[in-house]
C-alpha cells in the first residue's frame, strides 16, 4: 500500500438549489503529495465537503480535472469510477454510525469491506494487522453497541482501510467525539500516515483539530483561501492572480476597497490601502 497524489485543476462544481445554480467550488488549483497528510478547514458552506466528494469520486465536477494518482476522475467511466471507489480511496463518511453494517462485529465490518477489493486480486491488509493498528484488537470480535464513541469511529477508519486504499478521505471524522477520543482518533489517523503510507485528507471546522495535521488548507467560499504550515498561516495566489486575504485582514481591507501593490526600498512587497491617497 502507498500514498497516491492528488490534483486539480481548476475545479468547478455548481448544483442546483431552489431553481439557482449555486457554485459550490469556484477554481480550486491543489496538490496533495503521496503520503501527506492535510486538513481541509472552513466553516459550513465552505465547499470543503464537496471537494472531499470529488477526490472520492462520490461527484463529478461541472469543470476543471482532477487526478488522483494516475486516474483523471474527469474523464473514467462510471464502470472505472466504481473500481476505484472499491480499492484506491477508502472514505470515512460523516457520523460513525453510516460506515458500519450494525449487526456484525468490527472485525466482521472490516472483512465484508475488504471482500470486493480481494476479489479484484488486489493486495489488502491482514485484518489482524489492521485491528493492531487501530487499537481495536481486544474489541475485534464484541458487537458494535458495547463500543465507545471513539471505538466506533476507529472501526470507521477500519472499515475504510479495508481495501488498501493509496487515499484516505474522513468527512468530520472527530465531530461528535469528546477531547479524549477525538486525541485518539487524530493518533490514529497519523499513525495510518507513518505505518501504511496512506495519503489522508479530512474536513473539518475546528481550528484546534487541523492543527494536528503538518498542513492546513482552509478553504473559503469555494476557493483556496490559505495555507497553514508548521503553525505559520499563508494566504495563497490563486492562478489567475488573485489573493484571498484572512479574516483579520479584511477589517482593514473590506470587499470593494482599493488597494495599491507597492515594493518598497528593501525589495519587500506590501498592500496599502488607496482609499488614505484620495
Amino acid at each position: 500500500m502507498s500514498g497516491l497524489t492528488v490534483r486539480t485543476h481548476g475545479l468547478v462544481h455548481i448544483y442546483r438549489a431552489e431553481g439557482h445554480d449555486v457554485a459550490a467550488l469556484s477554481g480550486v488549483d491543489l496538490t496533495v503529495a503521496a503520503g501527506e497528510q492535510i486538513a481541509l478547514l472552513g466553516p459550513s458552506g465552505a465547499g470543503k465537503s464537496t471537494l472531499l466528494a470529488l477526490f472520492g469520486g462520490l461527484l463529478r465536477p461541472s469543470a476543471g480535472r482532477i487526478h488522483v494518482g494516475e486516474h483523471e476522475l474527469s474523464a473514467m467511466t462510471e464502470g472505472e469510477i466504481d473500481a476505484f471507489r472499491a480499492g484506491d480511496v477508502g472514505i470515512v463518511l460523516q457520523g460513525a454510525a453510516r460506515n458500519h453494517l450494525p449487526w456484525l462485529s468490527v472485525r466482521g465490518n472490516i472483512d465484508f469491506a475488504q471482500q470486493p477489493a480481494g476479489r479484484s486480486g488486489r493486495d489488502v491488509p491482514a485484518i489482524d494487522e489492521l485491528l493492531a493498528l487501530l487499537g481495536l484488537s481486544d474489541v475485534a470480535d464484541q458487537p458494535l453497541e458495547r463500543l465507545t464513541p471513539g471505538q466506533l469511529q476507529l472501526a470507521a477508519l477500519g472499515v475504510a482501510l479495508a481495501g488498501g486504499p493509496g487515499l484516505l478521505l474522513g468527512d468530520e471524522p472527530t465531530s461528535q467525539l469528546d477531547h479524549e477520543s477525538r486525541d485518539v482518533v487524530l493518533d490514529a489517523l497519523a499513525e495510518v500516515g507513518r505505518t501504511l503510507g496512506t495519503t489522508v485528507v479530512v474536513v473539518t471546522h475546528d481550528p484546534d483539530v487541523a492543527r494536528a495535521f503538518p498542513r492546513t488548507v482552509t478553504i473559503r467560499d469555494g476557493r483556496v483561501g490559505g495555507e497553514g504550515r508548521s503553525g505559520e498561516e499563508y494566504s495563497v495566489v490563486a492562478a489567475d492572480g488573485s489573493l484571498p486575504l484572512p479574516p483579520p485582514a479584511l477589517g482593514a481591507f473590506p470587499p470593494g476597497t482599493l488597494v495599491r501593490v507597492h515594493q518598497d526600498e528593501d525589495g519587500q512587497w506590501l498592500l496599502m490601502s488607496g482609499e488614505e491617497e484620495r
